[in-house]
């Protein structure tokens, strides 16, 4: 893609608040004027029992599957509560990753997986698992609330021993940033993208909530850009439609899907 492929288009960008700078940083060198509109704010579960317990028992799992950084820090993070890290995890214990980010970070902390799937979805994990999951028993740490449970059925299925601890949790921020909310109402936001269902189901109340009864006209002029296939169907589902999705499923395919969506690519 052209660096300036994007030169002068405002695009809102729903990631939490805590990720906001890589996809800026990706949409600006393609010459966009990003707005932010976190759709999320990542922080603890309301209780860390679950995981807690799981981690003690590490041991007797055969496989820890990330499916977001999110849940790689978490883990990370309770671990050193107990004077662990997940570069000493137990010799037996193998670890899969979805998405290249999630990998990345598990190299960055000495833990580098030992399966990643080729396309950066769920459904790609379940797929190509290197296993039958027969007899294994896997621990699933995850979002709280929101989240899909493919994953953890699909294994159950395949005789698997799951067990799914809640990591995090993301929330809906309380307001749209004053700056997006403007630049919305004057017709100025040319392209929103979405990361996750969840980005999608809070970006809409707080459409609700802050445009008004209008809000969907709002939207009307917009492009709804989406970083895969399940994101696309919660689009579908609450927005009635979805302009472009990533291929492949990061926030690289997503620039290109948004230059796409504008005509610009």
């Amino acid at each position: 893609m052209e660096k300036a492929v994007l030169s002068g288009r405002v695009v809102a960008v729903t990631r939490a608040e805590q990720q906001l700078g890589e996809a800026r940083g990706l949409l600006e060198r393609a010459g966009a004027r990003v707005l932010d509109l976190p759709a999320l704010v990542i922080g603890p579960p309301d209780e860390w029992g679950p995981l807690d317990d799981a981690l003690e028992d590490l041991e007797s799992f055969h496989w820890l599957v990330f499916s977001s950084v999110n849940g790689v820090e978490a883990v990370e993070q309770r671990l050193q509560r107990i004077g662990r890290n997940l570069g000493d995890r137990p010799r037996g214990l193998k670890i899969a990753a979805v998405g290249r980010k999630t990998a990345i970070r598990l190299e960055q902390l000495g833990a580098p997986a030992d399966f990643v799937p080729p396309s950066f979805v769920a459904d790609s994990l379940i797929e190509h698992f290197p296993v039958s999951g027969w007899g294994q028993r896997l621990l699933l740490p995850r979002v709280q609330s929101g989240g899909r449970t493919l994953l953890a059925e699909a294994f159950a299925e395949a005789g698997t021993r799951v067990v799914e601890a809640a990591a995090y949790e993301s929330r809906c921020p309380p307001h749209l940033p004053l700056a997006t909310a403007a630049a919305l109402r004057q017709g100025q936001v040319e392209a929103i993208t979405f990361t996750s269902g969840k980005t999608v189901r809070h970006t809409v109340h707080l459409l609700q909530q802050d445009l008004g009864e209008d809000w969907r006209d709002r939207l009307e002029p917009v492009a709804l850009v989406s970083i895969g296939p399940q994101t696309s169907a919660t689009c579908r589902e609450l927005l009635g439609r979805v302009d472009g999705e990533a291929d492949p499923h990061d926030l690289e395919g997503l620039v290109e899907a948004c230059a796409r969506a504008l005509g610009a690519a």
